[in-house]
């Protein structure tokens, strides 16, 4: 979260509260620092259709809490009517009624007229990963960087499983509302992303990469991606703040374990000599 966004928001709500601003001012400054907050206060980029729905539900919320009370409709509106019924006004409702709709006008005129390019720079859907990196203060050397727990699949199956189990539940405590019940692409957020994230089911994707490269993504997220590896717009966060190396290595396994593919094996050129 950009503190250097959220404060200010908080202290603007806080001077209110000291003056004792009325209902409308209330309203409308939560409604703005709501929308600031959730589009500007994350350093994860958010997608524009994701601060649609939040703003929307926001907007529901606060229509509710005003219009369940006839006392505080009425103080909700008093400042509207004062607007449009009282002379001393005139020039402020003036202003409004050309201002609103020029700025309104404007933000569409804007919108459809904007040109559609194409990225100025190559694009790679799997981008190559770092020779290293950094989780939970650990580095990684990404040449030699294997699965620690895929090994057991020969050497030890019952531990293996007791893997494979705790991957299933970091999925779906974590990853399923995105990714789905299928690992398809089809979880229930999924309308709400773009790019949609990754179909494990495609042959083209998790088998085609080392369980490494999987590492590295799940750790980083969309914060993590390279230049060559945009623009993108990916919500995925960075789960290494959420997660433990362990449990990272555990949803790789399940992952691979549920859509029945296998991860690709490194060639002798890649193996560590």
């Amino acid at each position: 979260m950009k503190l250097m966004v959220v404060l200010p928001l908080l202290a603007a709500i806080l001077a209110l509260r000291f003056m004792k601003a009325n209902l409308f001012t209330w309203i409308a400054t939560i409604w703005v620092a709501f929308f600031i907050a959730v589009r500007f206060g994350f350093s994860v980029p958010i997608p524009s259709s994701v601060v649609g729905i939040y703003v929307s539900v926001a907007s529901i919320a606060l229509f509710t809490y005003v219009t369940s009370d006839r006392g505080r409709l009425k103080a909700f509106v008093a400042p509207l009517v004062r607007l449009m019924t009282e002379k001393r006004y005139t020039m402020l409702l003036a202003l409004v009624v050309l201002l609103v709709p020029t700025l309104v006008a404007g933000n569409v005129y804007r919108t459809m007229s904007a040109a559609v390019e194409g990225p100025f720079f190559s694009r790679t859907v799997h981008p190559a990963p770092p020779a290293e990196i950094t989780v939970h203060d650990k580095k990684f050397d990404m040449i030699t960087l294997q699965n620690p727990f895929r090994p057991l699949e020969k050497d030890n199956p019952e531990q293996f499983k007791v893997h494979l189990q705790n991957g299933r539940k970091v999925y779906y405590q974590n990853c399923v509302f995105c990714h789905g019940d299928s690992m398809a692409a089809n979880g229930m957020f999924v309308h709400a992303l773009n790019p949609i994230p990754t179909n494990f089911t495609d042959k083209g994707t998790i088998a085609m990469l080392q369980e490494s490269f999987l590492f590295w993504r799940i750790s980083k997220g969309g914060p993590g991606l390279p230049e060559e590896g945009g623009p993108w717009d990916t919500a995925m966060p960075a789960w290494e703040h959420f997660l433990t190396e362990d449990e990272i290595w555990d949803v790789v396994l399940f992952v691979y374990d549920f859509t029945g593919q296998r991860p690709r094996a490194r060639d002798e050129s890649e193996k560590p000599k």
